[in-house]
């Protein structure tokens, strides 16, 4: 079981701050509220909300100009490298990708992923279940959930592959627009039919990439659970655990 621990203060407050920057509240070029300003508008101590900016600063979502205070520099380009797989997971078109389809259907909603979308731990998702395969190995199994109220009207349901990547068919069915994706990276060890599937030795742990496909207003469209046998993976990114 993948055990996650609530980030402190700091890190939280940052997090908020980076989807202020993301969802275009705090543009680039423009000054972030002072720290007055935070410390009232979140009810946090003014440690807290120094370290917060420190660390943006230091990731380079933000920067300090003399004379004109802590300006937005906007997402940075080690981000944009962060959400690959996320970017992936949203374009896959399954009637082109090595693999096979192995499950289309309603099913319970999973804790962390009813905690993503919003929903009640007994509430319905739909779920599309893709074991991706490259030079006949399997290297990827991805769990793609959607609410309910997203899948009407579309062929998400279906179990023919769908034709053009999910964010396609989901913008030009629904009207949504996807806007940005967040990952968290967990580790634990497979469930007996997942380990199977991959084709993994026992004792040997699954990466968990949780991927959460989001609108500009943060609202999360989509979920999808990214499994990578731990011993075939060479993760170069710098994955921001979220």
């Amino acid at each position: 079981m993948a055990y996650e621990v609530e980030p402190p203060k700091y890190v939280r407050l940052a997090q908020t701050i980076q989807r202020r920057v993301e969802d275009g509240t705090y543009p680039p070029g423009t000054r972030v509220p002072s720290e007055n300003q935070l410390v009232q508008a979140f009810g946090m101590s003014r440690p807290t909300v120094v370290r917060a900016l420190e660390l943006l600063k230091r990731d380079g979502w933000l920067e300090s100009r003399q004379g004109y205070g802590t300006i937005v520099r906007g997402r940075p380009k080690v981000v944009e490298r962060q959400d690959r797989r996320g970017r992936e997971a949203l374009e896959r078109d399954e009637s082109q990708a090595p693999g096979r389809l192995l499950e289309v259907g309603e099913v319970p909603v999973p804790a962390r992923v009813a905690s993503a979308l919003g929903l009640p731990r007994r509430a319905k998702v739909l779920v599309r279940r893709f074991l991706v395969e490259k030079e006949g190995e399997a290297v990827e199994l991805v769990s793609s959930y959607f609410p309910a109220g997203l899948v009407d009207g579309t062929e998400l349901g279906s179990p023919a592959l769908l034709g053009g990547s999910v964010r396609e068919h989901l913008e030009a069915r629904k009207k949504v627009r996807f806007d940005h994706v967040t990952e968290r990276v967990s580790a634990r060890l497979p469930e007996a039919g997942e380990a199977e599937l991959l084709g993994m030795p026992d004792g040997v742990p699954v990466l968990s990439v949780l991927v959460v496909a989001c609108d500009a207003s943060g609202q999360a469209l989509q979920v999808s659970d990214v499994l990578l046998p731990a011993d075939r993976q060479e993760l170069e990114d710098a994955y921001r655990l979220n």
